[in-house]
């Protein structure tokens, strides 16, 4: 088997609890595409942006998800939510599978500093396998930005990139480009699924290993329910793409060291960027 349906749910989502609004959605998605294998929701779509939802492990959100993906026999990603650990927080997307057992949580690598505020980072890449399918990798929002991540997860055997994003803001355009250049660069599927209303300006995009785009939403909800067919991605690693380009096998037969990666405590011409806060305005005392 190579073939796997999966869909993104993007919701006109609040600041609040919307946990029956995301209930209702994903009822209505699977009585519509009863073939749907795995569903997922935008970043923060369960709560909002408030830190102050953090839940611990075992609490409402995971009990919540854990129940309707076993009602639905489906693999659910839903979106992710503020965890709390000790005296930390996390921004934590979980990988639950069909009989509601939550086989991952991760924890988001490069939270959007210096905005996402009193957020932990995490340390740890996940890969989940999907029996009979293939492998799939997880990551949310902000670390779409760093090319090594996505790399790293395809080095691990990921066929399938999974990105929930909550992006309300300007860049969003740019996002559409790094997907492209995530699913192209690492010849895999990109699914980066961002929420709308206030949390988020929508633009859903599925990118599929040759950097095409299989599909881009508009700015509202929209249920995106696509067939993905891993052996593709298999293809074209082996034969390259368009036949030309095979990425990942040059990279992997190149020996190079990268000095930027050998010796961190040298910031070469990093060293001249400054703190990393928010910018002040050059016209008025900060």
């Amino acid at each position: 088997m190579s073939k796997f349906s999966i869909a993104g749910l993007q919701l006109e989502l609040d600041n609040k609890n919307n946990l029956p609004l995301l209930a209702k959605e994903i009822d209505t998605a699977m009585a519509r595409f009863p073939w749907i294998d795995m569903l997922v929701l935008g970043e923060l779509s369960a709560y909002g942006t408030n830190t102050d939802h953090a839940q611990k492990q075992g609490e409402e959100i995971e009990t919540f998800f854990s129940k309707l993906a076993a009602k639905h026999n489906i693999w659910l990603i839903p979106g992710s939510y503020f965890q709390s650990i000790s005296d930390k927080v996390y921004n934590t997307a979980l990988v639950i599978n069909p009989a509601g057992e939550i086989i991952e949580r991760y924890h988001k690598i490069y939270p959007f500093y210096p905005y996402e505020k009193g957020v932990s980072a995490g340390d740890q890449f996940v890969v989940f396998e999907v029996p009979n399918i293939g492998k799939f990798g997880l990551m949310i929002c902000y670390d779409q930005w760093f090319p090594e991540l996505t790399r790293n997860l395809c080095w691990m055997g990921a066929e399938v990139i999974i990105c929930p994003t909550m992006t309300n803001s300007i860049d969003r355009k740019n996002e559409l480009v790094l997907a492209q250049a995530n699913a192209i660069s690492n010849q895999c599927y990109f699914i980066n699924i961002n929420s709308a209303g206030k949390l988020g300006y929508g633009e859903s995009i599925i990118v599929g290993p040759e950097g095409e785009t299989i599909h881009k939403a508009g700015f509202g909800d929209e249920l995106i329910a696509v067939e993905l067919d891993l052996k593709r991605v298999r293809n074209v690693r082996e034969r390259g793409v368009h036949g030309l380009g095979q990425v990942l096998k040059s990279f992997r037969d190149q020996q190079l060291e990268y000095p930027v990666y050998i010796d961190r405590k040298n910031l070469g011409a990093f060293a001249q960027l400054g703190a990393l806060e928010v910018p002040q305005s050059k016209y008025r005392d900060s």
